[in-house]
């Protein structure tokens, strides 16, 4: 492990993205810049003539979703440029401007949503059926769904402004956390936000320790501005579900997908239902590593010696675990993770913390990740590149006028990518060690998505709601609520340090700033869980239903998308059913424990 990682420029290019694909220079961004300014107040003309006849509606609808699509390619290159360099002062500025596009763009397009709500829906509807406007009926039918959401042109006009200057906000905490804030050393190694996740999980306690209070301990000194940074988010969120006529932030944010609240509920509710199976997990891992007490550091301390992979092994191992889903799905896999450069997995100064997927504005559907080595990093892998198959394999079957798939639907493909390689990996090696090491994995995997995630949402909920309330919120109050929401899914089996756990929130620079975007985590590994058990019973079925989910896109709401692949999230029945396999990992660890006690006392 080298003390400094490399600088960006260092990185050998196999290790990084063709992001050329999108622009060949930042001449060229510039340049498409520039013209996007000048075309984007055009669509303006069209104000006032969608309810003319349908060659006027298509004509408006052709020239939205051609600008639409050049300008989520530009966004797409400043972004992506942005998180592989935090220090590049160039790709931050165009990021910036391209997030000012956005909101020209919104401001731009703003009348066409109350115009639509105002369309005969009887004259209308037929029109639907013509070739130029058949693609674009599901967002028209979904427009007139939100009829009692949607203001007066003028209204939407502001409403479309104010998204620039609101998102400037959702720029401060992750500027502060990936270039301002100094985490430190330990062993001589810097810390930072690509392995920071390798340091707390070394084997070494001490080493463990050192990294997770400084990482801790740097953002505790910046607290009261993320504090603020936060508070203001939560307050724009509101602003807008108030402007918008919903009775909550929550409501707002889950009604466009057609979700009701009560999925939200439910999954909390079981949740902590079965909070008990993770008490459980605690004792077991506490007890493997023979420790008095199981503290914070220790949840991601090894219980073996972990398995080195590298990124070809890895690459392998995923391409094997998913061969159910049959050849074509295997190919292009393996093509978009090697020879196509979809991955950005390099480890460099400056790069953000965390992994994504990013659809590429139908170029390449593009993977930002660190890889470190190891299951945990292969694992992060199938999960991100589960994310681009689905973005794949939809943009080949619909039209770029078809919504996306939903975020809600996205945690779905990637986590049913990890259990299939999970379960693929079970199959074929039967070394306890192995075992033990693969058992790990999973429940971090499950740690971070079915643990923290519903924490994060527990979390997200409370602060809006105390918003809602007219109160405050301070870096006191939040750290008190954190560390109270984490101590009850650690129970008695951690010993909580409440000031460093309390500023666990602050960690997270992506998803509490999009708008209860965690819980889908958990309902996502739910949903993908229940669907990798019908490969089970039926693999053919099973891969036909699950293939065609994918290729469907966001064409039904993400309910009724499950609901036709099999999965009824209204219910608790797939998040009950999830629990059932974390609990059986549970068991098996302590059935290795009881084997390798045994095996220590006879020898």
């Amino acid at each position: 492990m080298t003390t400094t990682p490399p600088a960006r420029h260092d990185v050998p290019t196999e290790q990084t993205w063709d992001i050329g694909a999108l622009y060949a220079t930042p001449q060229a961004w510039e340049v498409e810049a520039a013209a996007l300014a000048a075309d984007i107040p055009l669509l303006g003309q069209f104000a006032g003539t969608l309810g003319q006849s349908p060659e006027a509606l298509a004509s408006y609808l052709t020239a939205y979703e051609a600008l639409r699509m050049r300008l989520s390619r530009l966004m797409s290159y400043a972004s992506m440029s942005a998180s592989v360099d935090g220090k590049d002062t160039q790709a931050a500025a165009r990021r910036d401007q391209a997030a000012s596009l956005g909101s020209v763009f919104a401001a731009s397009t703003a009348f066409a949503r109350p115009e639509l709500l105002l369309l005969d829906e009887v004259q209308v509807r037929p029109w639907l059926a013509r070739p130029d406007l058949a693609d674009f009926a599901v967002m028209i039918e979904r427009v007139w769904r939100e009829r009692p959401h949607v203001r007066s042109a003028e209204v939407e006009e502001l409403l479309g402004l104010v998204q620039a200057p609101f998102a400037s906000e959702r720029g401060i905490h992750p500027a502060l956390v990936n270039m301002d804030l100094d985490f430190g050393r330990v062993g001589g190694i810097q810390i930072g936000q690509g392995n920071i996740d390798r340091l707390t999980a070394d084997p070494d306690r001490e080493v463990r320790r050192e990294a997770w209070e400084a990482y801790a301990d740097a953002h505790l000194a910046a607290q009261h501005t993320m504090a603020a940074a936060l508070s203001t988010h939560v307050r724009q969120n509101v602003f807008m579900a108030r402007a918008r006529r919903y009775p909550d932030a929550l409501t707002a944010a889950l009604t466009p997908d057609h979700i009701p609240t009560s999925v939200f509920h439910t999954l909390i509710d079981t949740y902590l239902a079965n909070i008990q199976i993770w008490h459980r997990y605690w004792d077991v891992r506490r007890r493997w590593l023979g420790l008095s007490e199981l503290r914070e550091y220790d949840v991601k301390a090894p219980l073996v010696s972990a398995p080195e992979m590298s990124y070809p092994e890895a690459v392998d191992a995923i391409v094997d675990g998913i061969a159910p889903l049959g050849d074509a799905y295997q190919a292009q896999t393996r093509a978009g993770l090697t020879t196509e450069r979809w991955v950005d997995w390099a480890s460099n100064a400056g790069k953000r913390q965390g992994a994504y997927s990013n659809g590429g504005a139908r170029v390449k559907p593009y993977i930002f990740m660190s890889f470190q080595g190891g299951l945990g990093s292969m694992s992060t892998l199938a999960h991100e590149i589960g994310h681009s198959m689905h973005s794949w394999l939809s943009q080949q079957k619909q039209a770029s006028s078809v919504p996306r798939y939903t975020l809600f639907a996205a945690e779905v493909a990637s986590n049913f990518n990890q259990a299939m390689v999970r379960h693929h990996l079970f199959a074929h090696n039967t070394d306890p060690d192995f075992e033990v090491a693969l058992i790990e994995e999973a429940v971090s995997n499950f740690h971070r998505y079915f643990f923290i995630m519903p924490t994060l949402a527990r979390f997200e909920l409370e602060i809006h709601r105390r918003i809602e309330a007219g109160e405050s919120l301070s870096a006191p109050a939040l750290n008190t609520l954190m560390a109270d929401l984490l101590q009850d899914g650690y129970g008695e089996g951690v010993k909580v340090d409440r000031e460093r756990s309390g500023v666990t929130w602050g960690e997270f620079s992506t998803h509490l700033y999009s708008n209860f975007y965690a819980y889908q985590y958990a309902t996502g590994i739910s949903a993908a869980h229940q669907l990798r058990a019908g490969f089970g019973a039926d693999p053919d079925a099973a891969r036909t239903t699950y293939l065609h989910f994918l290729s469907e896109g966001g064409r039904l709401d993400p309910l009724d998308a499950l609901k036709a692949a099999g999965v009824d999230l209204t219910t608790s029945q797939p998040v009950e059913e999830t629990f059932k396999v974390l609990a059986g990992y549970v068991d098996r660890l302590e059935e290795l424990l009881a084997q390798r006690d045994t095996a220590a006392q006879t020898t």
